[in-house]
């Protein structure tokens, strides 16, 4: 798999770290991996985050055992360093629903304003002490926390990171094995996530990072991109892009075949011995794809400045007899053994590939003729002006 997601890449920027993006790639895609009942789901573009973080090199790049969130702590005194942290996950605020612009409040006297701020404050209270039933050592919310639930969690040793996007925090969910509530009074032991190993907080250039890393059993990951600038992470992500999407369809498919034109050729072999064996204009379709699966190969052999006929009829004889993993190598325009060689293409690719193309083929040949609508010149109104005596 190494050799084929490195296929992708090669002629791409990251080619002179293809063996590290490869690797990123592969453990990635093993990461998020899922199957149930036999039915396989890999959810690379909802739970295989890519995070680019500007400075240092690009060997420092890694894929987490966890999620990475670019967040810190709401309070200057909460702790930033976790081992086994119990998670709590929300989707709820932590602060007095505010009305909305209907909603009237009128005062008699003094005192029952004062009153309504204390029972906002006695919601938040009763919502925080039913948290800290659970004994928690981080809050995780998407929405805000007030003040005075940053005083509760602070004075009770408990950290709190709020506004986290809905994304990542379904991605912290599946990597720490919780569940995320949408009302505290529906908070339940089996709704904690134990299954992190370490809670961080670090600061990367001129932002915080949290890092939820060491997870058990991960279904959800982070990859970690460094790189000497924004424009070069960006060209990565590209790259690396591919490379996930690589890794997803050997996943699904686990089938290779051999590339340098060599598939193509031991097709276009076959075909002609079959069209040896049908009779009259039936055999003319086969002999016609056949010879259009020869175009890879001898352009493969033109591009690399070799003798196209030569190398053709050796690889043809090659494939003749029974040697079908012989190919074309680019660099020299020489025939090669592409299993020794180390080139391969996903199959899934290639039959979607002759899928398309013969599809195409055909709707061309059912076009009967073809109606082109033009414009007519637009006729001069007049003579043209004549040239001025002098």
């Amino acid at each position: 798999m190494l050799s084929l997601i490195k296929t992708s890449i090669g002629t791409k920027f990251v080619a002179r770290w293809s063996d590290l993006m490869c690797r990123l790639a592969l453990q990635a895609v093993r990461t998020v991996a899922a199957e149930d009942n036999g039915h396989k789901t890999v959810d690379i573009k909802r739970y295989a985050r890519i995070e680019k973080v500007a400075g240092g090199s690009i060997e420092e790049s890694t894929v987490l055992d966890g999620v990475l969130v670019n967040k810190d702590i709401t309070h200057p005194n909460m702790r930033r360093r976790i081992k086994n942290p119990r998670i709590v996950l929300l989707d709820c605020p932590l602060e007095y629903k505010k009305g909305e612009s209907q909603t009237n409040m009128e005062f008699s006297k003094e005192s029952d304003w004062a009153r309504a701020q204390e029972i906002e404050e006695e919601q938040v209270i009763a919502q925080c002490k039913r948290i800290l039933e659970f004994k928690p050592d981080l809050v995780v919310t998407e929405k805000g926390i007030s003040d005075t639930a940053q005083y509760i969690f602070e004075r009770a040793n408990v950290s709190a990171i709020r506004r986290v996007r809905k994304s990542d925090n379904n991605r912290i969910a599946l990597a720490v094995g919780a569940t995320i509530v949408n009302r505290v009074e529906d908070l339940r032991e089996s709704d904690i996530g134990t299954q992190c190993g370490l809670f961080n907080i670090e600061k990367m250039g001129d932002e915080y990072f949290t890092f939820l890393t060491g997870c058990a059993n991960p279904k959800a990951c982070t990859i970690l991109l460094r790189g000497p600038s924004k424009d070069i992470l960006n060209e990565i992500d590209r790259n690396l892009a591919d490379a996930l999407s690589v890794a997803r369809n050997v996943y699904f498919n686990p089938v290779l075949a051999p590339g340098g034109g060599a598939t193509e050729m031991a097709i276009s072999v076959g075909l002609h011995a079959r069209a040896r064996s049908v009779t009259g204009v039936a055999g003319w379709p086969f002999r016609a794809v056949a010879d259009a699966m020869e175009v890879i190969p001898r352009t493969l052999v033109q591009n690399s400045g070799g003798n196209a006929i030569r190398v053709l009829t050796e690889l043809r004889a090659k494939h003749a007899n029974g040697e079908h993993s012989w190919g074309v190598d680019g660099n020299t325009g020489k025939i090669v053994d592409m299993k020794s060689y180390g080139l391969y293409e996903s199959a899934s690719v290639k039959i979607q590939i002759l899928k398309t193309a013969i599809e195409a083929a055909r709707m061309l040949l059912r076009v009967d003729d073809v109606v082109q609508a033009t414009r007519k010149e637009k006729e001069q109104q007049g003579p043209p002006p004549e040239e001025m005596e002098g």
